[in-house]
């Protein structure tokens, strides 16, 4: 029989530290994993070069029915625990806009780095190791939980789920953690893809899809009353819709059937300026706007208009089109789905859970952490900064 303290079932970013922690307090720790290939998500994430946190992370950058359940474990382990931690190990990394941390080389030296404390720790791997079933029954006055595996059973007093969420099923995401919360009692708040681009029925999009590869700044916004969210970021057209950060952060907070909203020439009074070079000559619709804007995205845009001199434009044209440019208003048919998605939104509902220790509090030594719960970050490393943070919450407690 293979008897640990401690179980944890998935070899992601939380499940790793999770269980480097934990052994490294004395705890025996075995981590199980179906993958034969050691943490594919951060292998691929950031370019290949792992956004692994953002230097600014608060409660605000996290999307939760539950909003305030993070605060204890970010408040726990910071960036700055991160980033002591990456130091350590010697990996040499860089900041880009908007406070976004990533390796200088590659991915793969956060994924040594926490194979190596794993290891410091003597945790016991299994992996590829397939999962088929988990049971739990009371022995001598305490919780004991059975992990029925390809390679044999594992008896465990704490089990922790790391199994990530359903986002890029091509890398072997799958729903394992919901449905052992709900084979537990516990409830889901129901999962939809985030961080994803947007798309629009084929009538909607024809006259775009031609700008497949244009981006642009923007500001985009969704959502009625106090439910609004703007963010200003690149926004790129696509075949079938629209893609790029800005589009990835406001699909987290779309809801189906809502309006998006952008302004294509965010920062500026565009129907004063379009009044003000129309006084000043000659110039073409579409030279004017291809200053503003990539000059394909302004000749589609324009259509026949672009030939039109400003000159000749009557002022209720121009202000109609800077009024069309600045709130243009869409209705997402959907969105590209997990294949596409960075993350999923939603999860094990964290009413169930204590946030010091992630442990279900209807279910004594059962621990959720990573994006298996509902707590879903903004793009540009605060997903990974909840998985650092939810798992060393998770390990100190056990």
């Amino acid at each position: 029989m293979q008897q640990f303290d401690v179980a944890v079932i998935g070899a992601g970013a939380a499940g790793m530290m999770c269980a480097a922690v934990a052994a490294q307090r004395g705890r025996s720790v075995v981590l199980i994993d179906h993958a034969s290939k050691l943490a594919e998500k951060i292998r691929i994430s950031g370019g290949g070069r792992c956004n692994f946190t953002n230097k600014q992370v608060g409660p605000e950058n996290f999307i939760s029915a539950n909003p305030h359940f993070c605060k204890s474990a970010l408040a726990g382990y910071t960036p700055q625990d991160f980033l002591d931690l990456i130091r350590r190990h010697s990996i040499a990394w860089h900041e880009k806009h908007k406070g976004q941390l990533f390796c200088d080389q590659s991915s793969e030296d956060i994924i040594e780095m926490l194979r190596a404390e794993c290891d410091q720790g003597g945790v016991h791997w299994r992996m590829p190791c397939e999962v088929k079933e988990v049971s739990r029954a009371e022995h001598a006055g305490a919780s004991l939980f059975t992990v029925h595996t390809s390679v044999g059973s594992i008896h465990a007093t704490h089990l922790v789920v790391a199994t990530g969420g359903l986002a890029i099923p091509q890398l072997g995401a799958t729903d394992f953690g919901l449905k052992l919360a709900r084979q537990f009692g516990l409830k889901v708040i129901e999962p939809r893809p985030a961080l994803v681009p947007l798309t629009f029925d084929q009538e909607t999009w024809a006259p775009f899809g031609a700008l497949a590869g244009v981006a642009l700044q923007a500001t985009v916004s969704t959502g009625p009353g106090k439910r609004a969210q703007q963010f200003f970021e690149d926004v790129l057209f696509t075949h079938r819709g629209l893609s790029g950060p800005g589009i990835l952060q406001i699909s987290s907070y779309w809801q189906p059937g809502e309006t998006i909203a952008l302004d294509l020439a965010p920062g500026q009074d565009l129907s004063a300026q379009l009044l003000q070079a129309k006084a000043g000559g000659k110039q073409q619709l579409g030279t004017f706007l291809s200053s503003l804007w990539p000059k394909r995205l302004a000749e589609q845009w324009l259509g026949d208009q672009s030939t039109l001199r400003l000159a000749d434009a009557p002022d209720r044209v121009l202000k109609d089109l800077a009024q069309r440019i600045q709130a243009w208003s869409l209705v997402p048919s959907g969105t590209a789905g997990y294949k596409k998605a960075e993350v999923m939104r939603g999860g094990v509902d964290t009413k169930g859970l204590d946030q010091r220790s992630m442990q279900a509090r209807s279910v004594p030594g059962l621990h959720f952490i990573g994006e298996t719960v509902d707590v879903t970050g903004w793009l540009g490393g605060y997903n990974f900064q909840w998985a650092w943070a939810s798992g060393v919450a998770c390990g100190r407690s056990l």
